[in-house]
């Protein structure tokens, strides 16, 4: 995020415009602002290449924060605002952070994080009072500090982590050249041209500003002079109406929002016009293909699949036509060689799945994991995997298959199941569904749904019996769950990852499965 050169050419324009408040932030205000808060992190000791973190909700003040230690070339990790202390303690310290910068909103938890984290020097608070010479108040402390660039400005980048589903999240580091931050990291360069975000668009937001596929959007939409509206959280109407109301070029979302849409009734979802849109991107979790072609029906063909760019610059986009055939069909435009692999390193033939491997354009490291860095790398280091799998048809179309630590292995039988999961969220009784292989004395695992029924809909045997079925009718039968079981709601991030690992583990027990 780098205002400057539009704070000059239109500083009275909108960057931001939070979605229930209204309240707007223009260029002039951030590039300004990001100045100060650039100053004060100088002049309490932070350099170039250190690390700092981010805790707060969708907020106004959040682009700043990430603004400036893009031009302080910094480290800024923005941490899920949904964590608890212990989470969010351990990506602080893992992440070595000097400063934390967080909301009054998340003030309870970010005292006992800063409790846990004493090589945190000092703390910021935006929008609340301070507390003694550890934690300031963003507008007092940045008072009277010059609303200029820093003498030293140099470009940082966000250290992001994994969503930690299956495991711990891992800080995802990308070498930082020593230049201007008016000029952007190569892959921001690919993922403005791809995205088309050019010529001032106007940036619908409606997911959690801590995950990429969302910061990195706004990146963009400010690097190219646009304006942002960032919903606070998501609400399936809501963003009908704000996309009749601001005329929206570009939106990043996730699988489950697309189904919360289609889940409106017709005569809502033709309230509103939605033709405003050029490019809707999807990313962060599976897409059932019904569910795109049912999108692609009603927006139109202005679907790109965003797939993997934070760890492995796996991005690429695919035409309406091809989404239609398959879940999670990735087009010919690829960031980086795909090659897809056996478990001795050898090719495969085409359509035959194995682990996606891709020659990447951009480094990237686990921080301070060298060892999990070495399990994602080649043992010539020229190829990078992050554990999904997939395989490319003849006319070199990649399909993602599932993340191979989620396979199922029943009887000596590989059972990938996201093509249940993406069958049942079709059903008009389901509202949400997760798969995965639970313990079989005789099998070792067999497979089981959980599934989170509709509003109204009353979840028991009947369902479940109506749900095995309709997968009996269309899946083969080592696919189908052998029971089903039922949650009031599943454990899903605002991103539309899915926490299968806290569901498989109420049937494992003290027994071990293969997700680690």
């Amino acid at each position: 995020m780098y205002p400057a050169p539009f704070a000059r050419q239109h500083p009275d324009a909108p960057a931001i415009i939070m979605a229930s408040s209204g309240e707007t932030l223009t260029y002039g205000e951030l590039e300004k602002r990001s100045n100060r808060l650039a100053h004060l992190l100088r002049s309490r000791g932070i350099k170039r290449l250190d690390h700092y973190s981010i805790f707060m909700e969708n907020h106004l003040r959040y682009a700043e924060c990430c603004c400036a230690g893009e031009r302080t070339g910094l480290y800024y990790t923005c941490i899920n605002s949904f964590l608890t202390a212990d989470e969010v303690a351990y990506i602080v310290n893992n992440s070595e952070s000097r400063v934390l910068i967080f909301s009054q909103a998340k003030r309870e938890t970010a005292l006992a994080v800063l409790g846990q984290c004493p090589k945190v020097e000092f703390a910021v608070v935006v929008d609340g009072p301070g507390d003694g010479d550890r934690i300031v108040n963003l507008d007092q402390a940045t008072a009277g500090l010059p609303d200029t660039p820093v003498a030293d400005e140099t470009l940082g980048t966000a250290m992001l982590y994994s969503s930690g589903t299956t495991g711990r999240p891992k800080g995802i580091l990308r070498p930082l050249p020593e230049q201007s931050p008016a000029q952007q990291l190569p892959v921001f360069d690919f993922l403005q041209a791809t995205w088309q975000f050019h010529d001032s668009p106007i940036y619908l937001s409606p997911a959690p500003l801590y995950h990429s596929a969302p910061l990195g959007a706004l990146t963009l939409c400010i690097r190219s002079g646009g304006t942002t509206i960032i919903m606070e959280r998501f609400d399936a109407e809501q963003f009908l109406a704000l996309t009749d109301k601001y005329k929206p070029t570009h939106t990043q979302m996730v699988p489950t929002m697309f189904s919360r849409l289609l889940k409106l009734p017709e005569a809502i979802r033709r309230k509103y016009d939605v033709s405003s849109y050029k490019i809707a991107i999807h990313g962060a979790a599976p897409c059932p293909p019904q569910v795109k072609q049912q999108m692609i029906e009603w927006w139109g063909p202005v679907l790109l699949e965003y797939y993997g760019a934070t760890e492995a610059n796996g991005l690429a986009i695919c035409d309406s036509a091809q989404w239609l055939s398959h879940y999670g069909t990735v087009g010919q435009i690829v960031f980086g060689d795909v090659h897809i692999l056996d478990d001795d390193m050898k090719p495969l033939p085409k359509g035959t799945p194995g682990t996606i491997w891709f020659k990447t354009a951009s480094p990237f490291e686990y921080f301070n994991d060298p060892e999990k860095t070495a399990e994602t790398r080649s043992t010539d280091g020229t190829m990078t995997t992050v554990g999904d799998v997939g395989y490319v048809d003849d006319d070199n179309y990649l399909y993602l298959t599932d993340r191979a630590t989620f396979m199922i292995i029943s009887g000596g039988v590989n059972i990938y199941p996201q093509e249940c999961e993406n069958l049942l969220i079709t059903h008009p009784k389901v509202a949400d569904a997760a798969v995965f292989g639970v313990p079989n004395e005789d099998l070792g695992e067999e497979v089981k749904a959980v599934v989170q029924a509709m509003p109204g809909i009353e979840a028991g045997d009947e369902l479940a019996r109506e749900l095995m079925a309709f997968c009996a009718e269309h899946l083969a039968r080592q696919k189908c769950p052998r029971s089903v079981d039922f949650e009031e709601e599943l454990p899903r991030l605002p991103t539309g990852k899915l926490y299968k690992r806290l569901l498989r583990d109420r049937y494992w027990g003290n027994r071990t499965s293969r997700i680690v």
